[in-house]
């Protein structure tokens, strides 16, 4: 089992870290407390037990976080997972990769200390997509993550007479599942309409479309025709669940016509377009979207090899 052997913090960069056993990741920073959190990429630093030993070998009286790793980590091979990587730690934190290894311009304390460092070598660096508290023992999951594109569908956003506070709301929820590769907002068009989502589809080969707007009984609105009409495949329980679980809240929700369906092996989910009801909807979702996704694409079992 992959696990964190040790939880490491200092209060200067540049210097060795003290284990300290356990700690608080925090999203979109570090980890608490220690010199290296910020809003920057290298929000987190790994290194493995197994490279640490490695240079015990050699006579270095060294040990965690005497290279100024955040998390020593046992049992997985940090070098193997490549730049975007998702990996969770315990049952809350999801980090993603954001580079291997590193250039060292000049000999820093802890190589003048140690008299070798393995960091830039073989240690990696991350950033926090989801925090939580993390402790020695934590068992490291890698977990797949997918490509994302977004399409807004308001004749008024494509004008650039509404802020599309929808689309940004997609983006939050489905941080720790995807990556945005492609957003677009688009007016309520046909022909616009199945551009974007042919491209998006077929030419870039997202995992998952999001459409947000179009989904009412206006004239104008058209998204879940233009998406059935592309669709390879209807998935109607996705939205029939959407709609049962937003009737709970509102009347209204029967009203809604979305759809869903997969094209290739891209899966298309249209949602409302308020901001409240696309939050609402996704939290329905999310909790099998992972699954049903790793089912699609192959990417779960990849993943656990």
């Amino acid at each position: 089992m992959a696990k964190v052997v040790a939880v490491c913090v200092s209060e200067k960069k540049g210097q060795r870290k003290t284990n300290v056993d356990e700690g608080t990741l925090i999203a979109g920073r570090g980890l608490e407390s220690d010199a290296h959190a910020g809003d920057w990429h290298r929000q987190v630093s790994l290194l493995a037990l197994e490279s640490i030993e490695k240079m015990q070998r050699m006579g270095l009286d060294v040990g965690p976080g005497d290279f100024a790793e955040n998390i020593t980590t046992q049992g997985i091979d940090l070098l193997a997972l490549p730049v975007g990587s998702r990996f969770k730690i315990g049952s809350e934190a999801l980090l993603r990769v954001t580079q291997i290894g590193k250039e060292c311009h000049t000999r820093c304390a802890i190589y003048h200390q140690a008299g070798d460092c393995v960091m830039p070598k073989e240690g990696i660096f991350a950033e926090v997509l989801i925090g939580g508290e993390i402790k020695v023992e934590d068992e490291i999951t890698v977990v797949p993550g997918y490509r994302l594109g977004i399409i807004t569908a308001s004749d008024k956003g494509a004008r650039g007479e509404r802020e599309d506070k929808s689309g940004e709301v997609i983006m939050e929820k489905l941080k720790g599942l995807a990556d945005v590769v492609d957003y677009r907002i688009v007016p309520d068009e046909k022909e616009d309409l199945e551009k974007a989502l042919k491209e998006m589809a077929d030419e870039i080969k997202v995992d998952l479309i999001l459409t947000t707007g179009g989904t009412g009984f206006s004239l104008r609105d058209i998204t879940p025709e233009v998406t059935l009409s592309l669709c390879d495949r209807a998935v109607p329980g996705i939205p029939e669940a959407m709609r049962a679980a937003s009737y709970k809240i509102t009347p209204m929700a029967m009203l809604s016509r979305a759809a869903a369906g997969i094209r290739k092996q891209t899966l298309i989910i249209n949602l409302p377009g308020s901001p409240k009801a696309v939050s609402e909807c996704l939290d329905v979702v999310l909790p099998v979207l992972g699954h049903g996704l790793e089912i699609l694409t192959g990417k779960g079992s990849e993943c656990a090899r």
